[in-house]
């Protein structure tokens, strides 16, 4: 696969892109447009591009390389996941449109006080910053090693050149602009998925048909795992529980994926659009796997030395950019770069959301419009990509594919006591003492990392800690919370101000 090939792909693909950034924002590109597309957007076009932001670059090549390990077993926490969006649909959506939020996290500070928001609203930022860059560095490495290095470009020009791009076409229209990138980037990846599983079933001399026959008749194809519940990670009721869990933490306590869903005008659309976004979320998934079944399937009629790879992550790259022609090489990179942007773009777009509004108060001004906001929320984007450019660099330093599997294990640390908080804020009636929040939500990753990392509290034994990390995150900070509590709150919290009516 030539360098000029892909690199010429990619600028025709930006050039798409700018020129939608274009169009969406020659109208409005003021604060409301930016932050909720003035709750106005149709949720079918929400829900197909929530697809490409739900789905990263990490998953287009991790899910399909780790089949050769756990086989299908990955797709048990795709049926978690499943039950956690419906349960976001049907308990969290409700709660956000009753406040009428623009950010997630400004209903901590209506129940539990100005420390727990901005402990909530931290915790986002920290989160969301360390997992999109990671997201990003993983595919830089892959367009660094197959376009960039033919021309000796450095990898921090690689990143800050991507970083650019991203910024520039969604500076003005922000999640206006990102609904429709990303219903055009969420084509881009399923038709890649489709047709690598088109071309992999011809490099194999097999029909589509047969393809799939192959992948239901290969040892890959296991899906449930019920033996041993203390020692295997991919136990059934790990993965289900976990994935449910992890996507009420990761999606519906995330304002990444919760802010398009704010940009529609009822609850009624929210919850079409969550429901329809869980119907594609599973067929697709189930499409990668099938993905890395024909690849390793691939590998061993073509006697592919797998060994030879630092990690399964490079298998799908491998094959589609130095085995098969251009073409499957074309449409493996359109599918990586779609799935890559289309998160990075969204994660950029709320975190400056939400240190705009909860840091810097932009829904309490008298006209969040005003001019001199609009510039401080150029800024605030400016300032998170250039945050996210420093991150990636420190991950290229670190250069440790032991941090693939870091990243989401700090993922259920850092969205647990999140988790717990907001739970503790739905399930009970108690106050709380804000002041001890901050150091609550400390604590509690702390010691369960303490508990499952270390001998110094006890042993585990056989145990193996997989999906259900996050759970004891959150059980542990919702047990402090309640401990410290002084006591019932004396009104409702559920008497708030209602969502004027449209």
């Amino acid at each position: 696969m030539s360098p000029i090939i892909l690199l010429c792909f990619l600028i025709v693909y930006f050039a798409v892109l700018l020129s939608i950034a274009h169009f969406t924002s020659r109208k409005s590109s003021d604060n409301a447009t930016f932050f909720v597309a003035n709750r106005n957007a149709k949720w079918y076009m929400v829900a197909f591009g929530m697809i490409g932001t739900a789905l990263s670059g990490v998953t287009f090549i991790s899910v399909p390389g780790a089949v050769g390990a756990n086989n299908f077993s990955y797709f048990q926490f795709v049926l978690g996941n499943a039950i956690g969006f419906v349960l976001i649909a049907y308990v969290l959506l409700p709660l956000y449109y009753r406040l009428n939020l623009t950010s997630i996290y400004t209903y901590l500070e209506e129940r539990l006080g100005h420390k727990s928001y901005k402990t909530g609203a931290m915790i986002f930022l920290i989160s969301r910053t360390i997992g999109s860059a990671f997201r990003l560095y993983l595919v830089a490495i892959i367009l660094q090693k197959f376009i960039f290095d033919a021309w000796n470009v450095p990898f921090i020009v690689t990143i800050a050149l991507c970083l650019l791009l991203i910024w520039l076409y969604t500076n003005k229209g922000g999640l206006k602009t990102i609904i429709i990138t990303d219903m055009l980037q969420t084509f881009f990846l399923l038709l890649a998925v489709v047709l690598s599983i088109y071309f992999m079933a011809d490099g194999l001399g097999l029909s589509m048909m047969e393809a799939f026959e192959s992948v239901k008749e290969s040892s890959y194809s296991k899906i449930f795992v019920w033996e041993d519940f203390l020692g295997s990670r991919n136990h059934f009721w790990k993965h289900v529980i976990g994935g449910a869990f992890v996507t009420i933490a990761m999606t519906g306590l995330d304002q990444d994926l919760m802010q398009k869903n704010l940009s529609m005008r009822t609850i009624g659309e929210a919850q079409k659009n969550m429901l329809t976004f869980t119907g594609i979320f599973i067929v697709i998934n189930l499409f990668f796997l099938c993905v890395g079944a024909l690849l390793y399937i691939y590998a061993a009629k073509n006697q592919i030395d797998l060994t030879a790879m630092r990690t399964p992550d490079y298998l799908y790259p491998e094959i589609a950019l130095n085995y098969l022609t251009v073409l499957p090489g074309i449409i493996f990179m359109l599918g990586l770069t779609a799935a890559t942007f289309a998160t990075t773009d969204s994660a950029l777009t709320a975190l400056t959301t939400s240190f705009c509004v909860d840091f810097l108060g932009f829904n309490k001004k008298t006209d969040p419009n005003a001019p001199h906001l609009i510039r401080q929320r150029n800024y605030v984007h400016a300032g998170f990509s250039v945050i996210m450019l420093l991150v990636i660099m420190i991950f290229r330093i670190v250069n440790d594919d032991s941090v693939v599997n870091a990243i989401f294990t700090a993922a259920g640390y850092t969205y647990g006591p999140l988790l717990g908080l907001f739970a503790f804020g739905i399930l009970t009636r108690l106050r709380v003492r804000d002041q001890l929040v901050p150091f609550i939500s400390v604590i509690s990753p702390t010691v369960i990392f303490l508990v499952i990392n270390t001998d110094y509290l006890f042993s585990l034994g056989n145990y193996q800690v997989g999906f259900e990390l996050i759970i004891y995150n959150g059980l542990l900070t919702f047990l402090l919370l309640l401990l410290s509590s002084p006591g019932r709150l004396r009104l409702d919290p559920e008497v708030v101000q209602e969502v004027p009516k449209r």
